[in-house]
């Protein structure tokens, strides 16, 4: 972008916070119009700060996602309430992301506590708005009004559908500053394909094994490596659980679940990177992994 180019355009972060399950990675999908953060009705779905840009002739916005802000109980949920407060302090502006179709609820008020130290302003956004009728929509505005005192406005949106997103939009590049873009015109996400793989394999772990698995999936690429001609990309990847009696569910009998974790992984990962995938998935214990800062650092949480 030349000088002349940046005339007038804006460039600037927006972090997307909220309880878990509020919709706040299929918001972030929707935004990128690609796959870029998984999704789950699994709570600690999302344990990275997952970045989407979206660019248009003015401005350069990109959004932060972030995992579902808890009261802590071990290492790991320390490790993603920290991510959740630096992208309060990193971003330009803050969507605090609620679930219309529900109450708002403890977690919400103790969230919006978290937001009343954050120096930038906060949008409120009530997600799901599809599942509920007019009135009932309006009611929840005049709820959360209350809610922080943080809020420049209230929005209702349907992030599975699109509706006033690019409404949402405008309002939160009202509060960009000017300056040149960060990424090129072309890019989406900056996050590597190794780290959008590995997410990709544990969303379809998490979809397909028990209850009392998926708090305790982990997931690492060890490789990504084309063969020999290009036709075939190899990914070697090693899904880490807590038990041995995990591993078992995991795998499954005769080996059919890590199999059809792999087929499921497999064809979203094709798409991503733009080939024939063989994929060589391991299964490890790595006992009470979620309370070692070891293990958690080498899963690269940004």
């Amino acid at each position: 972008m030349d000088e002349d180019d940046r005339k007038g355009f804006k460039s600037g972060f927006a972090g997307i916070i909220g309880r878990p399950n509020v919709g706040k990675s299929t918001l972030l999908n929707r935004l990128a119009g690609l796959k870029v953060a998984i999704t789950s009705d699994k709570p600690q779905t999302t344990r990275n700060r997952i970045r989407a840009v979206v660019t248009a002739d003015s401005y350069q916005l990109v959004f932060v996602d972030t995992p579902g802000f808890i009261k802590p109980k071990d290492e790991l949920g320390e490790r993603l309430n920290q991510l959740v407060r630096n992208t309060m302090m990193d971003v330009d502006v803050i969507v605090f992301l609620m679930d219309a179709a529900q109450i708002i609820e403890r977690r919400d008020v103790y969230i919006a506590k978290e937001l009343e130290k954050a120096k930038n302003p906060v949008v409120g956004v009530l997600n799901k708005v599809d599942l509920l009728d007019a009135d009932t929509v309006s009611s929840q505005i005049e709820v959360a009004k209350h809610l922080c005192k943080r809020f420049v406005d209230v929005l209702p949106v349907s992030a599975m559908y699109g509706y006033n997103l690019d409404k949402l939009v405008a309002q939160l590049v009202e509060f960009l500053p000017s300056g040149p873009a960060y990424f090129d015109a072309g890019v989406v996400t900056d996050q590597p394909e190794s780290l959008l793989v590995a997410e990709l394999i544990r969303e379809k772990a998490l979809e397909l094994t028990r209850e009392e698995v998926p708090h305790s999936i982990a997931v690492m690429v060890e490789g990504i490596k084309p063969r020999e001609g290009g036709e075939i990309i190899d990914v070697e990847a090693t899904i880490y659980v807590e038990r041995e009696s995990q591993k078992g569910i995991v795998i499954g009998k005769g080996g059919r679940m890590i199999k059809e974790i792999g087929t499921k992984a497999r064809a979203e990962i094709e798409p991503l990177l733009g080939n024939k995938v063989f994929l060589d998935l391991r299964v490890k214990v790595e006992k009470d992994w979620s309370k070692n800062p070891d293990f958690i650092r080498r899963l690269n949480m940004s």
